[in-house]
């Protein structure tokens, strides 16, 4: 009896002890579930973090040393416009300076006029046909030097001499300026070709280009 009464006065003491154990198991996985869940929100909060980080660092990003000049981004450009413009290679272009997006569009700078003498440069390398409309009928023969450019309209030939223009707009973005280009047919006034680029200001500072309304920082 006293052998029986031990059993289970034994087995009672047990079970006190599994009781506690069973009971703390739930409370023990819903701290490790809400542990788990703090660290799956604190990794993407790191991940946004660093995220927001990076696109600060590219919009603040200037290069110690690089060897990209304006030509090179007209050169691509020129490549775009002729892939277009291979089959129509007997045009004869006229090029405009390049103008800023404004109300008036016709507001040009530095970075404009180089713009159209590069492209002018690298269309005829190319093997296109490019007008010069700014050259004379004759030679201006002065004292301060001869000449054969004017931007005198009355000095200039009245008769068209192109059938197509190439001309473009600059926008002013926060990384840089964006060339937009298109060749258009004067009769039709159809868009023949395009081509889009965007230089940063670190490559036009590198270069002191300075556009009409937009400051090279």
């Amino acid at each position: 009896m006293k052998g029986f009464i031990l059993a289970s006065l034994t087995l009672a003491l047990s079970g006190c002890q599994l009781l506690p154990e069973q009971s703390a198991e739930p409370k023990n996985a819903q701290a490790s579930a809400n542990g788990q869940l703090d660290y799956v929100a604190m990794l993407q909060a790191v991940e946004q973090n660093d995220m927001q980080q990076d696109n600060a660092n590219h919009r603040l990003f200037v290069p110690y040393q690089h060897h990209k000049t304006v030509v090179n981004y007209v050169e691509q450009m020129a490549l775009e416009l002729v892939d277009t413009m291979q089959q129509e290679s007997e045009l004869g272009i006229a090029i405009t300076s390049f103008v800023d997006l404004d109300a008036s569009l016709k507001t040009s700078s530095q970075l404009g006029n180089q713009l159209s003498e590069t492209m002018l440069h690298q269309l005829q390398k190319f093997g296109f046909g490019v007008v010069d409309f700014k050259a004379m009928d004759v030679i201006s023969v002065t004292s301060r030097g001869d000449f054969v450019m004017s931007r005198d309209i009355e000095e200039l030939a009245e008769r068209r001499i192109a059938s197509h223009v190439l001309t473009g707009t600059l926008i002013y973005r926060p990384n840089g300026v964006e060339v937009n280009a298109r060749v258009i047919n004067l009769n039709s006034k159809l868009v023949i070709a395009s081509a889009q680029k965007v230089i940063p200001y670190f490559v036009l500072k590198n270069e002191s280009i300075q556009s009409a309304t937009a400051s090279v920082n």
